[in-house]
């Protein structure tokens, strides 16, 4: 784990920035963690401190989330009326990944959906106060403030637990600070040897796919109009362009993908252009050109598209410093509004990237009486390993 450092914010009064790694160990919530690890690393400080703790078995939690997944994507599906009016960034009908008992689940409403919203935070609150975990929960308490910046990175390849909505904890209230993150087991830092940059900007590749359905003007627009950017747009490339422009030799800043992709298996598909055929890739299928992208510099990736924890999993094994997903389907105008108001406090005002992104999610709320659920699908997903990126340091990169 790198060395924490302090905010780097033009302007403003450096604050102290706390990286709390969570890693339940081995076990699921029907049986419970019987050593969870806590790690609390503070800026200025080259070692940690770590508390020991378990948790519960925690099944009605497991049962809730699959019910509030499965009731999201069916008020996606009738709220939309049709892709013509919700336009989800999927272009199919997206299947849950988990198996779902569907008894008793018929009525599908917003109140329904808003109460069940309020159960599953609840749920999660009491198995994090439960009593094998408090001692823990007060010890890390006692080393933090309410004016830090906060970021707890949950460490776990357990698919239920990556997709839990952490930012509903009694935690973030009481810090509102602090972004939750999640993470592989394995990471480490891959050493860029990228070459000395042409000009003083953030270099950002920009893919933009199959958009049948969805409008991709917006995010085209916001990124054409970034004066500290130099960014190049790909629109429906076919697979060789997309993996040429990774292997350019300047290297690239940030990846950011919009257009539909899903969930396929243990891994995810991005769709990059409307051929019929040959309009699809894995991550995996990008893979040496996305190593090489991240061994020439490539901080962020951005996937402004459907279900893209599956996305992230295979970034990380790629060991890319952080990437930035949405956890299940996502209405057009969700993904508009998240970027729009994103790269507003981490471009332009400066914020550090988690409180960017916390900034963004929170302001979804304000579309949620039209698309309930909207600020629980941005997801964090970072390389311990790695300090996340700054829009300033990326301006002031020179290798």
């Amino acid at each position: 784990m790198q060395k924490m450092h302090l905010v780097d914010k033009p302007g403003v009064c450096q604050t102290m920035i706390k990286t709390i790694v969570v890693n339940p160990g081995t076990g699921d919530l029907h049986t419970g963690f019987e050593r969870v690890t806590v790690t609390l690393w503070t800026s200025g400080y080259p070692l940690p401190e770590q508390f020991l703790g378990s948790l519960d078995p925690a099944p009605d939690l497991a049962e809730l989330y699959r019910n509030w997944q499965l009731i999201y994507q069916r008020l996606c599906d009738r709220l939309g009326g049709g892709v013509e009016r919700l336009a989800l960034r999927s272009p199919i009908t997206v299947e849950d990944e988990i198996e779902i008992d569907e008894d008793g689940i018929t009525n599908v409403s917003v109140v329904s959906f808003t109460e069940l919203c309020h159960q599953l935070q609840k749920s999660l609150n009491n198995w994090l106060q439960s009593e094998p975990f408090l001692n823990v929960s007060r010890q890390v308490r006692s080393q933090i403030t309410p004016d830090e910046e906060i970021r707890v990175i949950v460490e776990t390849n357990d698919e239920l637990l990556r997709r839990l909505p952490w930012h509903g904890c009694d935690f973030y209230r009481d810090y509102p600070m602090a972004e939750t993150a999640v993470s592989q087991l394995e990471y480490k830092r891959t050493r860029s040897s990228r070459p000395a940059k042409t000009s003083n900007k953030v270099r950002i590749l920009a893919i933009f796919g199959n958009s049948q359905g969805i409008d991709l003007e917006f995010e085209n627009n916001l990124l054409a109009n970034l004066d500290e950017a130099e960014t190049t747009f790909l629109m429906n490339p076919t697979r060789a362009e997309f993996t040429s422009e990774l292997w350019h030799p300047e290297g690239w800043d940030i990846l950011f993908f919009a257009g539909h992709s899903h969930s396929q298996g243990e891994t995810g598909r991005i769709y990059i252009n409307e051929n019929p055929t040959n309009n699809s890739l894995t991550i995996e299928q990008l893979e040496e050109a996305l190593k090489a992208a991240i061994g020439k510099g490539l901080k962020l990736a951005i996937f402004n598209s459907c279900d893209g924890l599956r996305l992230a999993s295979a970034l990380g094994k790629l060991h890319i410093p952080t990437a930035i997903v949405m956890r299940l389907p996502v209405p057009n105008r969700v993904a508009q509004e998240f970027f729009r108001h994103f790269m507003q406090a981490f471009a332009t005002e400066r914020l550090p990237l988690y409180i960017g992104v916390q900034h963004a999610r929170r302001k979804l709320q304000g579309v949620e009486d039209e698309f309930p659920g909207a600020s629980w699908l941005p997801v964090i997903c970072q390389n311990p390993a790695v300090e996340p990126p700054s829009w300033q340091k990326m301006l002031d990169a020179t290798n």
